[in-house]
Order: C-alpha cells, then structure tokens, then sequence
C-alpha cells in the first residue's frame, strides 16, 4: 500500500520514484563504468578485523604500560618513606595493586618490599641490632638479587662492635662469615669469598680471636687447591692466636697432604723401588694409628703381588696392633 505522504512527495517507500500515475519507476544508474581498484567483500572483512585487533594490542598495552611504570618508581620507595607517615598506605595500595594487576612474582616482591622497609627502620634506629641484619641479608637472599644482598652485607659489616670485648663481636663475626659462605656458595665468586675472609681477619682484635673464622678462610683455600694459602693463614693464626683447634687443623691439613702424595706415588706405573715406598705409606699410618687404613693398603698391595714376604709382612702387622689396640694408640 502506498504511503500518502510518500505520493505528495513523489516518492514511494520502498525508494522508487513515481510518476504522474502514482506507478514505481526505477531509478537509472548514469555511470557504469567499472572502479579502477576493485574491493571485495573478503578484503572488507579482513581490513575491519586487522583495525579490531590493532585496537586491542593498543589497550592492552596501555594495561600493561601503567602498572610497569607503577612497579619500576615503586622500587625506590623503601629508602624514601618513613614509618608512621601518611606514606605508609602507599604499602597498602602498592599490594593492592599487585594482587590486581601483577602476577605471582610481583606480589612476592611486594611483600618482600614491606618487609624491607620494616629492616631499613630497623637498622636506621640501632645500626648494632646484628639480629636485623641476618633477617635483612636472608630476605635478600631469597629474592635472588646478588647486588641488593652484597649492597646490605657491605652496610652490616661496617657496623664494627663499639667494645674490644669478645662478647659484643660473636654476631658480627657471624655476619662475615655467612657473607663468605654467601659469596662462595649462591654468588661463585671466589676471588669475592677470599677478600671477605681477609677482611675480616684483619678487623679481628688480637687481645682475642675466632679460630672458626680462620679454619674457615683456611678450609677455603683447600677447596681452592691453593695449599701454600691455606698453610699462610693457619701459620698467621697460629701466630696470633694459638689454640689447639688451630693446631690440630694444620696437622690434619698436613697428614691430609702426605696421603695425597703417597695416593699420588703408588699409582704411578713405574717406580724405581714401589717396595719402599709402600712400606713408608704403611708405616706412617700405623704411626699415625690408623690401622684400618694400613689393612687397606696392604690388601690393595697383595692384588698387584702375592710375594711372600708382602704375606709375612701382613701378618706381623696383624700381630703387632693387637697390643697397640689394645693400649687405645
């Protein structure tokens, strides 16, 4: 049916013209001449898709790009807040907003950044309170960062005891210790680990000493293969300290070396007399009581000859240390 207002226009409602008559005619097209670029309907469609996902890279980088600016300026807060200040809700929002926007990671590092700002007013308020210093280093620790947790052992251990007394320096000589075992274990930086034990060594007051941290810097140096090292520090304690656990470490150390080298001289593969040298290992570890070993050396020797006189030896040994075990040698 057609629209009234629609004829008195001249115009039906489905975008024919009419004529006088009130009859549709069609309207022409003038030009057909075909486009130069022609467009299908797949092209339209895979435009309007690349624009959609365009859009959606740009906001989620502008999601992204808020919260690390957020977190990179929050990482300096620790050292410019003060407790009990209006800034201190800063914390709150801080962790708020990892929970929001941040992952796992990201709200562990929150917590450990409360943590650190408690350890920071801490040791600002008594930079002797050594317990704050091993909690402060362990957190640190266990984030991971090598430069953040030497920054805060460098900080505690400049904080020498105000008394020459041995009773305010065994936590600070624990504090240099566990920065030794720190540099050595988690960093690997041995040359690091050697300046720490020297370090210390030298702050140490001669009216008294530590023999632990001398065995240790000594212990060290073993690992290291550096035995002139080793022997240099347990001398200088020696010197400066001489207590038998000193004393007794050097001797070990020694005893350890000469094994070594009988170890080392059995095994080689032409000696001009392997008689006598075996008979020297043998010797020194009954000297040194160790029967035990002597019986692994003699049965190590009758598997490469079954001389009889190996076997007489062998059996005057067995003879022989049944009084000496008995005399607690």
């Amino acid at each position: 049916m057609l629209n009234p207002r629609a004829i008195s226009a001249g115009i039906r409602s489905d975008g024919y013209k009419l004529t006088s008559l009130g009859q549709a005619s069609s309207t022409r097209v003038k030009n057909k001449t075909p486009a130069p670029i022609q467009i299908s309907a797949e092209q339209i469609i895979c435009e309007a898709r690349e624009l959609q996902e365009a859009e959606v890279r740009l906001q989620k980088q502008k999601k992204t790009t808020f919260p690390n600016r957020v977190q990179k300026r929050a990482k300096f807060a620790p050292n410019h807040v003060s407790k009990g200040s209006d800034d201190e809700n800063l914390y709150r929002r801080f962790l708020a907003f990892q929970k929001q926007y941040g992952d796992k990671k990201g709200i562990e590092d929150a917590i450990a950044w409360r943590k650190r700002f408690e350890y920071e007013e801490e040791v600002k308020n008594n930079p002797s309170n050594y317990d704050s210093w091993f909690d402060y280093t362990r957190l640190e620790e266990s984030v991971g960062n090598k430069e953040r947790t030497r920054e805060i052992y460098k900080r505690a251990v400049v904080n020498v005891p105000p008394a020459a007394e041995k009773q305010y320096w065994q936590q600070y000589i624990y504090l240099w210790i566990n920065y030794a075992l720190y540099e050595e274990l988690d960093a690997g930086d041995m040359e690091r680990t050697r300046d720490v034990y020297k370090e210390c060594l030298k702050l140490i007051p001669h009216k008294f000493t530590f023999s632990k941290v001398w065995l240790l810097a000594a212990q060290f140096e073993i690992r290291q293969s550096n035995l002139k090292g080793a022997r240099q520090i347990l001398g200088n304690a020696i010197g400066k300290a001489p207590k038998d656990k000193i004393f007794n470490k050097y001797i070990e150390m020694e005893l350890q070396l000469a094994r070594a080298i009988f170890d080392l001289a059995i095994d080689q593969p032409a000696l001009d007399m392997p008689k006598l040298l075996w008979k020297a290992y043998i010797d020194f570890e009954t000297a040194e009581c160790e029967f035990e070993k002597a019986r692994v050396l003699y049965r190590r020797l009758l598997d490469r000859t079954k001389h009889f006189k190996v076997w007489i030896s062998y059996a005057e040994f067995e003879a022989t240390i049944i009084d000496k075990e008995s005399l607690d040698c």
